[in-house]
């Protein structure tokens, strides 16, 4: 979603237009139109934050959205922070602890 709303603003766009409880310990995402600016808001078991970022130089790289929604992997999700193309990030497969020798 695209938008300049302070923390409550979004709170409110969460619940009323996506239905989302801000509170339910997930991370929202929200961009600017200009790819260089994003703002997440949050629980964090005391309160609702807003962390804002925006960047001197690039832009953040977005996944294609259905459906107003994108979901990200932990990892794929600091990538996009780190402003790493989030797309090329793979979550690390578990390795088989072997049953028996040979």
């Amino acid at each position: 979603m695209v938008t300049t709303k302070p923390a409550e603003g979004l709170a409110a766009l969460m619940r009323e237009t996506m239905g989302a409880d801000p509170c339910s310990g997930a991370i929202y995402v929200f961009r600017a139109k200009r790819t260089d600016r994003i703002k997440l808001i949050f629980w964090d078991a005391t309160g609702v934050c807003l962390y804002a970022k925006r960047l001197e130089d690039g832009e953040f790289r977005w996944p294609k959205v259905q459906d107003g929604v994108m979901r990200l992997t932990a990892a794929q999700f600091s990538a996009l922070l780190e402003v790493l193309d989030w797309g090329r990030v793979r979550e690390a497969q578990r390795t088989r602890v072997p049953t028996q020798a040979g």
